[in-house]
């Protein structure tokens, strides 16, 4: 049936294309997304606009939420896909919901002697099982630079990694990839970033602190890094680098050194 996929296909991008005017303008506004070839670009465009048609942006009070914007969302959240197959990566959400601003959240979590806390923290991003997105929209404005800052990215690496069930660290990988060679990869950075922060809780880490949370959260400022400031994940975890590589089909590192062959040696 691969001809009705790709007759459905066509049918979707010649319905609301994003206008070749604006694409320029939102990848204008995306260092990240310089040095891509023109056919990358055709293709990041296209997967942006398939987005657009699959998912609901819902802009709460406060937000609003322009075509210019949209786009820019969209091609943030398609970026890790650019060479991955189109099986439906994104699947079990429908929406991703955009506050003005970061929002508090409620949390909840037992202690080692069975008490209960709860309260409210305050978030810029979250993503749920079998639910949306969410999203502060300054966080998604900030995640195009080469800083090591994603949101989007973020975000959705949450929802590839609940594709074998709970956020756990480990998406589903490609047949060529193996689950050990990952699990090595992803431990001994994750219990390499955890032992800098217990010799020094405020120690300048290579990568964002917050990694050191969970495997889950590890995987996903990975990927923002591997995305935002390749050249920092690979200097300091160049193992991971390998394993993204692989998972991601992509060398940003390889980009980012034709760009700015000044910054090769740069420190977070």
């Amino acid at each position: 049936m691969g001809w009705l996929r790709a007759w459905r296909r066509r049918r979707a991008l010649a319905r609301q294309p994003i206008p070749e005017a604006l694409w320029a303008e939102v990848c204008g506004r995306l260092p990240v997304l310089d040095g891509l070839t023109d056919e990358e670009n055709a293709l990041l465009r296209e997967r942006a606009t398939l987005f657009l048609q699959d998912k609901t942006l819902t802009a709460l009070p406060g937000l609003e939420l322009d075509d210019g914007g949209r786009a820019h969302l969209a091609a943030l959240a398609q970026l890790p896909l650019l060479h991955l197959e189109e099986l439906n990566w994104y699947q079990g959400f429908h929406e991703i919901v955009l506050y003005p601003g970061d929002f508090l959240s409620p949390q909840r979590h037992r202690d080692a002697g069975g008490i209960e806390h709860e309260w409210d923290a305050e978030h810029s991003g979250e993503a749920w099982q079998q639910g949306p997105v969410i999203m502060a929209w300054p966080g998604v404005q900030a995640s195009g630079e080469w800083e090591g800052y994603n949101l989007v990215v973020h975000e959705l690496a949450h929802k590839l990694d609940m594709l074998n069930g709970d956020a756990n660290g480990l998406p589903p990988l490609h047949g060529n990839m193996r689950v050990s060679a990952w699990a090595q990869a992803m431990q001994a950075a994750y219990d390499d970033l955890n032992h800098q922060l217990d010799e020094d809780p405020d120690r300048e880490t290579a990568i964002d602190p917050y990694a050191a949370e969970n495997p889950a959260e590890f995987f996903a400022v990975c990927c923002e890094y591997f995305f935002n400031a390749p050249d920092l994940l690979a200097e300091a975890y160049p193992a991971v680098y390998e394993q993204l590589k692989l998972f991601f089909r992509q060398d940003p590192l390889a980009r980012f050194e034709r760009l700015h062959p000044a910054n090769a040696q740069r420190v977070p």
